[in-house]
């Protein structure tokens, strides 16, 4: 008997447990800016819980780039993906539970905002500009 509530015990937590995924290092992110095809990494850095890089393109061109520290995704302006239009992505914001955008702007494959949060908290927003998943958010005014 206590075999089986302790084996049930254990299936139980490793089942509820949540699953975190190791964030990408500087040194995983050059290597996956490389293997996608740029020619360069110039600068890269953590911005608002993302990592932002300079890239040099086979053509010579430099161009920001952002990348998703937990899956890796790529947001480059130029990629041929579908970018969605202003107004999709303050719908999907609206729903997300962001009000009261104070500012709003593209950012390459990216969209910024300032809004106030379900807590009604001032945050700092960043979201996909292909499915307008929310990348980060950040209180306003706190670092990293």
């Amino acid at each position: 008997m206590n075999k089986l509530i302790l084996t049930a015990t254990l299936a139980t937590t490793l089942l509820a447990a949540p699953a975190f995924a190791a964030e990408l290092g500087a040194a995983q992110v050059q290597a996956k800016l490389h293997a996608a095809g740029y020619a360069q990494v110039l600068e890269l850095e953590r911005d608002d819980g993302l990592w932002e890089a300079d890239v040099r393109r086979a053509d010579g061109s430099v161009e920001e780039v952002i990348i998703d520290p937990a899956s890796g995704e790529i947001f480059d302006p130029r990629s041929d993906r579908a970018l969605l239009d202003a107004g999709q992505v303050l719908a999907l914001a609206e729903k997300a539970g962001f009000r009261q955008i104070e500012s709003f702007e593209r950012d390459g494959a990216t969209w910024t905002l300032e809004a106030r949060n379900a807590r009604n908290q001032r945050v700092d927003v960043r979201m996909s500009g292909h499915d307008g998943r929310v990348l980060s958010s950040k209180r306003d005014g706190w670092w990293d």
